[in-house]
């Protein structure tokens, strides 16, 4: 046999391999948001989306400051602080509002006031006028003092995380949990959400651009983002190493009877 003949073996040899290997690996996508470019400019269909506020619900704890030009006629209706510093969770339940499970907290003053469902918002305006009964021209400040969400499954980071702007969306609650591992089934996340005492489910697919319109774009307090397993990724990664030793040692062999084949021809 010729060197050119050898060569050309050699090199069909060598794609042979490579097709076999490669045909080995899974060819799911696991790209983020692949029509992206389908979505046409200005397309708004779920305008609302981005305004999107959190509501107080149940078990809610808020941190709540009155202040007013006469600061010592504001003084009743802020809680003193057990602790100094930076919060922490031996503090927090001392430093705020609890609401209870009607949706009220117990303001100084002015006693019961019913907050669930409302936006931040509205609930500053609800005290001002309330307060404002009281002593003149009050402002209120509202912030949320355990406002966390769980994200849970195919994750780098499982776990629970405190949001401190108090608003995040799918794609940032992933990159706070490190983001999906590749047996994370992309097509089927799921969200788990209590309103008003009934849970709630939502499915979305983070291969699709829609999301980005989405009503579940955003994620409320207590929400539960589940990544779910991709069990035919997960079936063919745990066949692949096993046939991966086989067939490097198939292709060990037939290197080595060709090498040795060319050799003494």
């Amino acid at each position: 046999m010729t060197n050119n003949n050898k060569r050309t073996f050699s090199i069909i040899a060598l794609f042979l391999a490579i097709f076999i290997l490669t045909g080995c690996g899974s060819t799911k996508k696991v790209l983020y948001f692949q029509d992206i470019d389908e979505i046409p400019p200005g397309y708004d269909q779920y305008a609302n989306t981005a305004k999107y506020q959190s509501q107080i619900i149940e078990n809610d704890n808020l941190r709540i400051t009155v202040s007013a030009l006469n600061e010592l006629a504001a003084a009743p209706f802020n809680v003193k602080m057990e602790n100094s510093g930076m919060f922490n969770a031996n503090n927090i339940e001392l430093s705020g509002y609890l609401v209870d499970e009607e949706g009220n907290i117990n303001f100084p003053v002015i006693g019961k006031v019913h907050l669930a469902g409302l936006t931040k918002a509205k609930a500053e305006a609800l005290l001002v006028e309330k307060i404002a009964q009281e002593i003149e021209n009050p402002v209120v400040n509202i912030r949320f003092l355990n406002y966390k969400i769980f994200v849970l499954g195919e994750v780098s980071r499982p776990g629970d995380y405190i949001i401190r702007d108090e608003k995040i969306s799918i794609p940032e609650a992933l990159a706070m949990a490190g983001d999906m591992t590749i047996y994370g089934n992309r097509n089927d996340v799921l969200i788990c959400r209590v309103e008003n005492g009934e849970k709630k489910f939502f499915h979305v697919d983070m291969t699709s651009a829609s999301l980005f319109y989405s009503d579940s774009y955003y994620l409320q307090q207590n929400d539960i983002l589940y990544v779910q397993q991709n069990k035919r990724i997960a079936r063919n990664a745990s066949n692949f190493t096993p046939n991966l030793s086989i067939i490097v040692s198939v292709l060990s062999i037939l290197v080595t009877a060709t090498s040795f084949f060319f050799r003494f021809k």
